[in-house]
């Protein structure tokens, strides 16, 4: 048969009987058993016979298919599969799709998959006040904008208005549009720099000032050092997981949430580490903990449940309750210090007793201190040197003194 005609098509289209006729070079016009026509391209790769669909007659004109084929024959000749590359094309452009929808996913949507991502190791009341502060000041104003349509002028227009009255609270909302916005980076729903970040940019349009202010010291009752060996005696006789917990608060100088949260994969006890993922600091940075020879053993000594908790609780945390160590420690008799104030005394201690510097102290406590400078050509997280101090406080703590029980007020800074 020769190559088709529009009158032949025609002809062609209306016969009810299933066939295909042969246009040349792999075009074919099918007409189906229920009486529809399409055209179809045929042609083999490796010694395989394929068939690919280009479209519906008569929607496709003769013409129309033989330029497709054409096209396709091209392919052909560059050593590509026609079916394999549309399906490569229709592919990526389903993924397109995806990520164009996935772009347009509003900030408050994204805070909220953040939290459930990330919430699972904080406390309820943590989980509950992190996502009420976006409710206040955040989402009125870009909760409905999608995260590459955030700027600069959008983050400041939440914090402006709350930056004097209360400014703790609008550097925190910023901390959190901050880790929002980066996780979107992450999951390439933005590009650009982080509108949110503090240093080399809001800190040149918000005042410094009030932020420091914001910042300073707050006061919390804590334990001369002098008596902090009668403390942990006592603690060392108490036949509960409190105890425990309220020992490796003073051994390691971690806050109360990290050790209630505390989980046996993060404790590598042949090496005397201790490794927190970001998400369980405060500084949202992963922080390794130098565990003395006392510290080990102690741990070694628990009977581990069925839990992947250090302290497992009966609660909705699934952890031991936040006010357990300062019930054991009023219980005790010590009712005018604080789970807190342990991390003054040891800075105290280290300020008195050892001639560390002042970095290494300051990191024991994961207090970063350094700038940014600093930081990035320094990239040592002072290990070895943090061993060596954890150990001089641990031997200090377990040994006793013969001075009498007392506790006096100390203060600590609010980063604790």
């Amino acid at each position: 048969m020769g190559k088709l005609t529009s009158k032949k098509l025609d002809s062609l289209a209306k016969q009810a009987s299933s066939g295909k006729t042969n246009d040349g070079d792999g075009l074919y016009f099918q007409i189906s058993k229920s009486g529809t026509a399409s055209w179809i391209f045929r042609y083999k790769v490796d010694g395989r016979s394929r068939e690919m669909g280009l479209g519906p007659y008569p929607a496709i004109t003769l013409s129309e298919a033989r330029q497709q084929a054409s096209d396709q024959r091209k392919l052909l000749a560059c050593g590509n599969d026609p079916l394999a590359t549309r399906d490569a094309a229709r592919e990526a452009k389903r993924e397109a799709e995806r990520q164009a929808a996935a772009r347009s996913t509003d900030f408050e949507t994204l805070s909220r998959d953040y939290q459930l991502a990330h919430g699972g190791t904080w406390s309820e009341k943590w989980r509950k006040g992190w996502l009420r502060k976006l409710e206040l000041y955040a989402f009125p104003i870009i909760g409905k904008l999608s995260a590459s349509a955030i700027e600069t002028e959008h983050v400041l227009k939440v914090l402006r208005p709350i930056w004097s009255a209360k400014t703790r609270t609008a550097d925190e909302v910023r901390g959190q549009i901050e880790q929002v916005l980066d996780a979107a980076k992450a999951r390439r729903l933005r590009d650009g720099d982080n509108p949110a970040r503090w240093r080399g940019h809001l800190d040149n349009l918000l005042s410094k000032a009030e932020k420091k202010k914001a910042r300073q010291r707050q006061h919390f009752q804590a334990m001369r050092w002098e008596d902090l060996p009668g403390l942990m005696e006592q603690l060392a006789q108490h036949p509960s997981r409190e105890a425990v917990a309220a020992r490796l608060l003073v051994l390691t100088g971690a806050r109360s949430h990290m050790v209630r949260f505390a989980q046996w994969s993060e404790f590598d006890l042949e090496n005397a580490l201790w490794a927190l993922p970001a998400e369980r600091m405060k500084m949202r940075k992963p922080f390794v903990i130098p565990l003395s020879a006392q510290t080990v053993a102690m741990l070694k000594g628990m009977t581990r449940g069925d839990t992947t908790y250090v302290f497992p609780g009966q609660g909705k945390s699934g952890v031991m309750h936040a006010n357990a160590v300062r019930a054991l420690l009023h219980k005790l008799g010590h009712t005018d210090i604080t789970r807190h104030g342990f991390r003054s005394t040891f800075r105290d201690w280290a300020n008195e007793c050892t001639h560390y510097p002042r970095e290494v102290c300051e990191l024991a406590l994961a207090h970063d201190e350094r700038d940014q400078t600093e930081a990035a050509y320094s990239r040592s997280n002072l290990l070895e040197k943090r061993r060596a101090l954890m150990a001089e406080w641990a031997d200090f703590c377990t040994t006793p003194r013969r001075t009498p029980k007392g506790t006096d007020r100390a203060s600590e800074d609010t980063r604790t």
